[in-house]
């Protein structure tokens, strides 16, 4: 059958569908990008680690073989089969709510995304494990049904095997939508490919997404949910191309991390700054540093107030300062602490104490904090806490950004020891930092301000700098929608603690 049968998504009409039912394929559909393979090397890489990405890398070619020259079918399997076999499929699912949504988000098909949105029932039919879409596909473009590939597993772990009646391809697919369905007809059914003519035979209008890569993905701006939280340490898709690139890279650039770590920790401090541009970290700083507090004058330190991007924040501010800064940390792993080339004490949760303690740091002299108690990835800050507010007058905002191209230094599901070495992994990661005005008398607790009033002022000055977005989020909320627990490390152990679900 020629692929002409059915006429193209743009001559479906969007108007007026509110009562109608839509049945949409995934890959090549409601996706731009017609290939799973970015996706299952997420999950391969974030949860089987470097290995697998290369177990999964070599048996592409068999899998693409099989795709164009036995069936569809055959070659979705290599890939499942080399992604999950042996995962446990809690780690899946946790791949699927914390890391995948952010990149589908970012391939959205805007022809298809506004027939599908304009519907008020949304199914969605596809090939791929439905363990792996169907958080995103509810969560965050509003689908009522998925209908994917049935993974088999033995005891919590999968086999790379798939239930019966195997990949949801061709008269599979038309077989699943006549039994979630009956007899009743979806109006609309969107497909990409001749193995998508089965069901859209099915449906009362049927139309095809042809394959168009310059069209522009729709912003995630438009979407039902905007994605605040993701975790994963992969920074891009990783393509077959990039995935390679990542592979061969690790191994150089923990190399060069542990020697930028190695500056970082045992040079002193006014000439980091130069030894990082030597070695290929940029720091940039904006406005005017404040000079250092005379002790002699008997007066409380500066406390650095600074959005937190990745536990190093505080280490970048030191480098623009060019002399060590002490930070009070919430939670970071003990080798951070070992290897840090600045004093780090930690907050204890408790009010009164953590009051106490800050206020003899800044006795002694300057000191950073980062009231969001948690780092955040998109542009957004979280809430901040107003402790710091009540402790002194001596308040600099700073405002921080840091600028990442093949990994993240952040987690929520991983060994936060490890943070440091994939920031510093990436082949030319930058910090900018940018120091603000120092809050006026007026706007501060002492001049009869709230400390929540001066807490939400500093928020929106440096959301304002970065052009950043306010949030009512917490470390709490980070946790439980990415991690299941509430993000305290555990001292003794690499291991985030588990517990409810937090930030």
């Amino acid at each position: 059958m020629a692929i002409t049968i059915f006429p193209t998504v743009e001559k479906c009409a969007s108007i007026g569908r509110e009562k109608d039912t839509v049945v949409a394929d995934m890959d090549g559909t409601l996706l731009r990008g017609r290939s799973s393979f970015p996706y299952f090397a997420l999950v391969a890489f974030e949860v089987g680690g470097i290995l697998r990405l290369l177990f999964l890398l070599f048996s592409s070619p068999l899998a693409g073989l099989l795709y164009y020259f036995v069936s569809e079918s055959a070659g979705i399997q290599v890939l499942i089969f080399a992604t999950f076999a042996g995962m446990k499929v809690s780690d899946i699912e946790s791949v699927a709510r914390a890391v995948l949504p952010k990149f589908y988000s970012e391939d959205i098909h805007p022809e298809s995304w506004k027939v599908f949105s304009s519907c008020g029932k949304r199914c969605v039919l596809t090939a791929n494990p439905r363990v792996m879409v169907e958080t995103f596909l509810k969560d965050f473009l509003g689908a009522d049904l998925v209908l994917g590939t049935e993974i088999e597993s033995y005891k919590g772990r999968a086999t790379g095997f798939v239930k019966k009646p195997g990949v949801l391809v061709g008269k599979n697919k038309g077989d699943a939508l006549k039994n979630a369905f009956g007899e009743t007809k979806p109006e609309i059914g969107l497909g990409d490919r001749h193995t998508d003519f089965p069901f859209l035979a099915l449906c009362k209008e049927g139309y095809i997404v042809p394959p168009k890569p310059e069209v522009k993905a729709v912003t995630t701006s438009k979407l039902p949910k905007p994605i605040i939280f993701h975790d994963g340490r992969l920074v891009q898709k990783p393509t077959p191309i990039m995935a390679l690139l990542i592979i061969l890279w690790i191994p150089v650039g923990f190399i060069l991390a542990c020697l930028r770590i190695a500056a970082g920790s045992l040079l002193p401090m006014p000439i980091v700054y130069y030894a990082f541009w030597a070695l290929g970290v940029r720091v940039i700083i904006k406005g005017n540093p404040p000079p250092p507090v005379n002790k002699s004058d008997n007066k409380s330190g500066v406390l650095f107030i600074c959005s937190h991007r990745t536990l190093l924040d505080p280490i970048f501010l030191s480098t623009a300062l060019g002399r060590p800064i002490p930070a009070v940390t919430y939670s970071v792993s003990r080798l951070s602490e070992i290897i840090s080339p600045i004093k780090t004490v930690r907050l204890n949760r408790d009010r009164a104490l953590d009051a106490s303690m800050i206020k003899k740091l800044l006795q002694q002299g300057d000191l950073a904090i980062c009231p969001e108690g948690t780092t955040c990835r998109e542009p957004f800050l979280l809430r901040f806490s107003a402790l710091f507010a009540e402790l002194t007058d001596e308040l600099v905002p700073v405002a921080m950004v840091n600028k990442m191209s093949m990994f993240h230094g952040t987690t929520a599901r991983g060994w936060k020891g490890m943070d440091p070495f994939y920031f510093f992994m990436n082949p030319s990661p930058a910090y900018e930092v940018t120091f603000l005005n120092k809050l006026p008398y007026e706007l501060t607790c002492n001049s009869g301000k709230s400390s929540h009033e001066v807490a939400n002022y500093i928020q929106r000055v440096i959301a304002a700098t970065l052009s950043y977005e306010c949030t009512t989020f917490t470390r709490k909320d980070k946790y439980r929608a990415l991690a299941g627990n509430d993000g305290i490390v555990v001292v003794e152990k690499p291991k985030i603690k588990k517990s409810i679900m937090g930030c």
